[in-house]
């Protein structure tokens, strides 16, 4: 079922960071949140990994909502954030056993666990290196292996292929392009780089905390008369195109 939002506003102090948010993800596919930064995209994530609580709205996930039940988010969710929180000393497999421990998980369900995901990123022979060894494009194939230890059926990017060249970046969104085809998971892809996003992909355009549409990139093309994303981009927000994330 995925993740549904409904009239989600947040304020820091007197500037309002989202302004009646609502949105239903749709369940595995790669759903993309394209915005500039400011758009209050992270602070989306922070409400829906309960970083932050809720001031004003309501999140379901899967059905539950996390008012009601906010332990069902562990389970549910398996989160990338923007900036990396891998242990640097620490070797890939330490990495992943320390937070499979979290979520209850033996060392060797980790490993069992791991040996596969990692299989499936391109990284098998890498589990016993350390992660200040691998490039930065390895380091996320690394975080996303490890969101998806507990097997959750969301997975939240938050900016995942930020400082990354194309290639690795590329590889990336093809990586998690194959998850949700493969094990039906749902994504919720925040980005500010609109070649990330395909014609058929879902696409919610958040800009100055408020949702200015969303649907399929090529729909919401017809529907702007434009010929490409970017200029609906462009003819929404008045920004020519967003600016680079730092």
């Amino acid at each position: 079922m995925g993740i549904e939002v409904e009239g989600l506003s947040f304020h820091y102090g007197s500037r309002k960071a989202l302004n009646d948010v609502s949105f239903q993800l749709e369940s595995g596919r790669l759903n993309a949140l394209l915005g500039p930064n400011g758009a209050g995209k992270s602070t989306l994530y922070a409400l829906l990994t309960q970083l932050y609580s809720l001031q004003s709205g309501d999140i379901r996930l899967d059905g539950v909502p996390t008012r009601r039940q906010p332990r069902a988010l562990k389970q549910t969710l398996g989160v990338v954030f923007q900036q990396s929180t891998l242990d640097p000393d620490l070797s890939v497999l330490q990495n992943l056993e320390y937070h499979g421990a979290l979520h209850g998980l033996s060392p060797k369900q980790v490993r069992q666990q791991a040996e596969s995901l990692l299989a499936e990123l391109g990284l098998a022979d890498r589990l016993k290196d350390s992660i200040r060894s691998l490039n930065g494009g390895h380091r996320r194939r690394v975080e996303i292996a490890r969101a998806l230890l507990h097997r959750p059926s969301i997975l939240l990017l938050d900016e995942a292929t930020v400082g990354l060249d194309t290639a690795a970046r590329q590889a990336i969104n093809r990586h998690v392009r194959g998850l949700c085809q493969q094990h039906q998971l749902t994504v919720l892809w925040a980005t500010h780089l609109i070649e990330e996003i395909e014609p058929d992909d879902p696409v919610l355009i958040l800009h100055q905390g408020r949702l200015l549409t969303q649907g399929r990139a090529q729909d919401l093309c017809a529907q702007q008369g434009t010929h490409s994303l970017a200029e609906t981009f462009e003819q929404l927000t008045g920004l020519k195109d967003t600016p680079p994330c730092h």
